[in-house]
């Protein structure tokens, strides 16, 4: 598939799923709207399922039983996608480096893989660390997968096999969703988010979790 191809793929797949944050509620935030969020776009709070999936000890591990910082970051992707994942993964290791220590402590980054076929969980791990040690790795059957990402306005399908290996991109939604305390997700961020606008807003997100 030509890259022209592909951005266009992307981008009707982005557009899709902001009509449906639209529809459920999403608006955009920015700091000119007085709640001081660059990129963020805020929902009325999407439920989190409590079903576990697999990380990549081998251990049973739930978005909302296991997730115990005031924020976690939850990305949907494969290890072999051949771009967009990474640059989402890199923005967020590099988000997380902007962050003053305190912050970072406040947060935890969850990568859920839809290719559980080849993402076994040490091929997950390698993955992961790449980017930072710290990043939690999720797997487990496809369809739970799915159902997981479903409250969280994530599409999740078993894309067709790519000539390159990876496969049809259009097979997984593409923003990063924010978790909070209270096991609900709030806002989130498209692809298109830069480092320093996610790590400001992560900020913000604290601070208003440290208030409530």
């Amino acid at each position: 598939m030509r890259r022209s191809q592909l951005g266009h793929r992307l981008g009707g797949l982005a557009a899709g799923v902001c009509v449906a944050a639209l529809l459920a509620g999403c608006s955009s935030s920015t700091a000119e709207d007085g709640d001081g969020y660059r990129a963020a776009q805020t929902h009325d709070a999407y439920p989190v399922a409590d079903t576990p999936l697999t990380d990549t000890d081998g251990q049973p591990f739930s978005l909302t039983e296991d997730t115990d910082k005031p924020v976690t970051l939850v990305f949907f992707g494969y290890s072999s996608c051949p771009d967009i994942c990474q640059v989402v993964m890199a923005n967020i290791a590099s988000a997380m480096t902007r962050l003053d220590e305190a912050d970072r402590r406040s947060v935890d980054v969850v990568f859920v893989t839809t290719d559980p076929k080849v993402d076994t969980e040490q091929h997950l791990r390698d993955y992961l660390d790449r980017f930072d040690p710290s990043f939690i790795g999720l797997t487990g059957d496809l369809s739970t997968i799915a159902a997981v990402g479903e409250p969280l306005a994530v599409y999740v399908a078993d894309g067709a096999r790519l000539p390159s290996g990876g496969r049809d991109l259009n097979s997984h939604s593409t923003q990063i969703s924010a978790i909070t305390a209270d096991d609900t997700s709030p806002l989130l961020w498209t692809q298109d988010t830069s480092s320093a606008d996610l790590a400001a807003d992560i900020h913000t997100l604290l601070a208003e979790e440290a208030d409530r």
